[in-house]
């Protein structure tokens, strides 16, 4: 074969890859009910695909020929392990019942679904579970991420990520948590959670917690493909699409965030011009979904804040009395110090400094804001902007010893510097 061929042979079979690992994980899931035995036998599906397509080429239906070759794997090792196989059969006749004691309007209200990996989701993301499991399994299993990947994006050992992956994976086993989606009157309880753990994954890569870069893009760009999956299978959720909004609304400015050698760039800094314009349309197509039909949810009302930044010319014709106003909105769905303190920012471009500091130090006693480096940094810039120069300098010291990123802590001491 040409070598130019194998290249695009790999590239192809990188990206089936990459688009069928979390469907035919689902489907796997959802027909043996046991996520260990889909995990093993998808590995050994793509080590296969990878031994016979570089010669004999992608097959028409990539998908098909995984489910296949994955399945039979599977069957293989269940008539070895008549132990493995009857624990299965019982998860499965638990799986049959709660389907057949399910009202057929769950069914309808839900609708025809494309896919297995809503389900899928909703086993990840299930209340069950621990928080940092939940999203460190979603990880895992829907963004194809390696237990070492995870494992860095949580700042932890490897190890101890593994462990955590197996103690999902056993809760899920040992309570018999169902592979399904929630009824509509379990949706509204069970939805959140599962946009938390993708907003969660996205927020690790649009700032990452340590390292030596200040964005994670292929974090970042996982979480959006999940968001992109999730409010595909649930169109009707108006959370789903302001959580994909926000996400592209604010992906939207990834190149223009970092100067020539990685450094942070504050917004008033950017060049809007680099920013990702169709990115940008296709997030306000959907702000507007999600603000229609009824009250809006936290997602839909952050995803408005960030539409407003994205149409603004520059950071002086931004119109700061709606942010604020949208800000006000989103304590009341939301409260947190952290919603607080940018509502403060907000507030300190529309009334003047002083007004964003004296917030600001209202939120000082604030547990959760001790040792928050966006906090720190905000009060050096508003004490910079007032004059406040030996105050300043000290918020930067201080914000120094707590930044994660190598850049941040470049750019604080170019402040301290100035």
């Amino acid at each position: 074969m040409p070598p130019g061929e194998g290249r695009a042979t790999a590239e192809a079979v990188e990206a089936v890859f990459r688009e069928e690992r979390g469907l035919l994980l689902a489907s796997l899931v959802r027909r043996f009910g046991d996520l260990d035995l889909a995990e093993e036998v998808t590995s050994e599906a793509i080590e296969a695909a990878l031994r016979h397509w570089p010669a004999e080429g992608v097959p028409d239906r990539p998908g098909a020929w995984l489910l296949t070759t994955a399945r039979r794997r599977a069957v293989d090792r269940l008539r070895r392990d008549q132990a493995y196989a009857a624990r299965l059969a019982v998860l499965q006749a638990d799986a049959e019942r709660a389907e057949a004691a399910a009202p057929a309007a769950d069914v309808a209200a839900i609708g025809e679904l494309p896919d297995d990996r809503l389900q899928l989701f909703f086993t990840c993301a299930h209340p069950a579970l621990a928080a940092e499991d939940r999203t460190a399994l979603t990880l895992r299993c829907l963004a194809g991420l390696t237990t070492p990947e995870v494992a860095r994006a949580f700042l932890v050992p490897t190890a101890t990520m593994a462990q955590r992956i197996v103690r999902a994976k056993k809760k899920i086993r040992e309570a018999r948590i169902p592979f399904r989606v929630p009824g509509p009157d379990e949706l509204p309880e069970r939805l959140p959670g599962v946009l938390q753990v993708v907003y969660s994954v996205f927020t690790e890569g649009y700032a990452a917690s340590s390292g030596p870069r200040l964005q994670r893009l292929d974090l970042a760009e996982e979480a959006i493909r999940l968001a992109r999956i999730l409010h595909r299978l649930l169109p009707a959720e108006r959370e789903s699409a302001g959580l994909l909004a926000l996400l592209l609304l604010v992906h939207a400015r990834r190149d223009a965030r970092t100067g020539p050698a990685g450094e942070p760039v504050l917004l008033e800094d950017q060049d809007r011009g680099r920013w990702d314009r169709p990115m940008i349309e296709e997030g306000r197509a959907l702000v507007v979904r999600a603000l229609t039909g009824g009250p809006a949810g936290p997602y839909g009302v952050q995803a408005a804040i960030a539409a407003l930044h994205d149409e603004a010319a520059d950071v002086a014709a931004t119109d700061w009395p709606q942010i604020v106003a949208l800000y006000d909105v989103l304590l009341t769905l939301t409260p947190s110090p952290v919603v607080a303190l940018n509502r403060a920012v907000a507030v300190a471009m529309r009334d003047g400094p002083g007004a964003g500091l004296a917030l600001l130090d209202a939120l000082a006693g604030e547990p959760r804001l001790r040792g928050y480096p966006p906090y720190v940094v905000a009060r050096g810039d508003l004490l910079g902007r007032l004059g406040r120069a030996g105050e300043a300098a000290e918020a930067y010291r201080q914000a120094l010893e707590l930044a994660g990123t190598e850049p941040e802590r470049a750019a604080l001491r170019r402040k301290l510097g100035e």
